[in-house]
């Protein structure tokens, strides 16, 4: 056999180098270089990713993995390491970590020993809330020395809110419901994302370039319920200034009671809801309306009431000459005369003369008491009365009458509906809702409304002319 051939099985120094270059490394010694080499090499590093399979242990240090969608790694956060709330680490929670890449040599497993944290998403989120929040309550800008009362009776109002969501619809039907006649000047915005916050602000700033020429009482900053990160923007310090530079008063109704943000510290009125918003700004009239309704049927029950009891006054002052009815004493006359006759009957006949005589002065003393001269005396008081009763009665409910006519006309004249009557007619644009009040705001083409006293025109405009 070829000394010089090479087996199958002999590598040479491929895989076995020959004994005098081999160096062998037990498990901690390659370990230990491998951890040298991360921390020499890599060092101090920034990470991101999501919180998961976090444990405390009673030593107070804290372990847990750092995932994102296609790797983990395992963290170590010891209690020496002061890195703020670590209340606020829960698994799912998104962080950014500072830490050092090193080797857990009992394990041979590589970690991050972390010395520094930033939350991310709600947590934070909710951080940069109270710091906002106390910067801004130590300018004052909560104070409430500097909060304003709303008007109690408003013709007009800013609406700051998303054309497509549900606040302005809350907002709308319960002002139609409380007080139709309110103006509404919408400013439509968005509400989420990005650009919402400098777009409520600038809205903001808008109605009130808007007020320095025309009537405006109070602006309404709204929008329906959500996550913290959908309410956002009423927390950024943009919006917070536009309301505090706001020289119109602000109501803030953002999310459901049991949100708050920091537009509703700032303005001058925080309701729960955008619903309640829209209570409270239609408050005063909706309740003078109710008083007057209530004051109407008060009315209507006090007359009812006079009215009976004049009828009983009258059914008693029947019922007392009822009793001293002329009648009954003239029957008592009567059969006094009949004694008298009776007597003249058994008088002796050398009295007869002096009887009639007698009977002759009783004749002249009751035709000044005849009975039918006191009945007419007494009908003619009763009559005098009944007609005094009668005019007086009627004179009250004149007054009455006339006082309803005055409330009723009053009231019609709020109502727009007294105005399209006299052949006005409001005509607005379909998707904004705006009046147009002039040429410039239509377009060649553009679709409008028109409200008319009965119905509603929709028209297309061919052409326009610009006085």
């Amino acid at each position: 056999m070829n000394k010089n051939a090479k087996s199958q099985w002999d590598f040479g120094d491929e895989l076995f180098p020959r004994e005098e270059m081999r160096r062998v490394l037990s498990v901690s010694e390659i370990t230990s270089q491998v951890r040298r080499l991360l921390e020499q090499h890599v060092g101090t590093i920034w990470i991101t990713g999501e919180i998961t399979n976090l444990r405390a242990q009673s030593s107070g240090h804290l372990y847990f993995s750092l995932k994102d969608a296609f790797a983990q790694l395992n963290c170590v956060l010891f209690k020496s390491e002061q890195v703020g709330d670590r209340s606020a680490l829960r698994d799912g929670q998104k962080v950014i970590l500072r830490g050092e890449m090193t080797v857990y040599e009992a394990r041979g497993q590589y970690q991050l020993r972390v010395t520094a944290v930033e939350l991310q998403g709600i947590g934070a989120l909710q951080i940069a809330f109270e710091k906002l929040k106390q910067k801004l309550q130590a300018e004052g800008l909560f104070s409430t020395d500097r909060k304003r009362p709303l008007p109690r009776f408003p013709q007009r109002i800013g609406v700051v809110t998303s054309p497509t969501g549900a606040a302005i619809h809350d907002v709308l039907r319960v002002i139609e419901r409380r007080n139709p006649s309110l103006e509404i000047i919408f400013v439509p915005c968005s509400v989420q994302g990005q650009p919402a916050a400098s777009e409520i602000a600038s809205s903001i700033r808008l109605l009130n370039r808007f007020a320095e020429t025309n009537h405006l009482d109070l602006i309404l900053v709204t929008r329906g319920g959500g996550s913290l990160e959908d309410l956002w923007a009423f927390n950024e310090e943009v919006v917070a200034r536009a309301i505090f530079h706001s020289q119109i008063p602000v109501v803030s109704a953002v999310g459901h009671e049991i949100d708050f943000t920091i537009s509703d510290f700032v303005a001058d009125l925080r309701a729960a809801t955008p619903s309640a918003a829209a209570e409270i700004i239609t408050e005063g009239v909706f309740s003078s309306y109710r008083f007057i309704s209530e004051a109407g049927v008060w009315l209507r029950q006090r007359v009812r009431q006079r009215l009976d009891r004049e009828r009983r006054n009258v059914t008693q002052v029947q019922q007392r000459l009822n009793r001293v009815h002329p009648r009954l004493w003239l029957n008592e006359k009567l059969q006094h005369l009949d004694d008298l006759h009776l007597n003249l009957h058994r008088c002796v006949k050398h009295d007869l003369h002096k009887k009639l005589v007698g009977w002759k002065n009783l004749q002249e003393r009751l035709s000044r008491v005849h009975p039918q001269r006191i009945l007419k005396l007494r009908r003619d008081v009763l009559f005098s009365e009944t007609e005094r009763l009668r005019e007086q009665m009627h004179h009250r409910l004149e007054k009455l009458r006339h006082r309803l006519e005055r409330v009723e006309t009053r009231l019609k004249l709020l109502s727009p509906a007294h105005v399209l009557a006299r052949g006005y007619s409001i005509t607005r644009d379909p998707l904004t809702g705006k009046i147009v009040r002039s040429a410039k705001d239509v377009q060649t083409g553009q679709q409008i409304v028109t409200t008319l006293q009965q119905g509603e025109i929709t028209s297309t405009i061919d052409d326009k002319s610009e006085a």
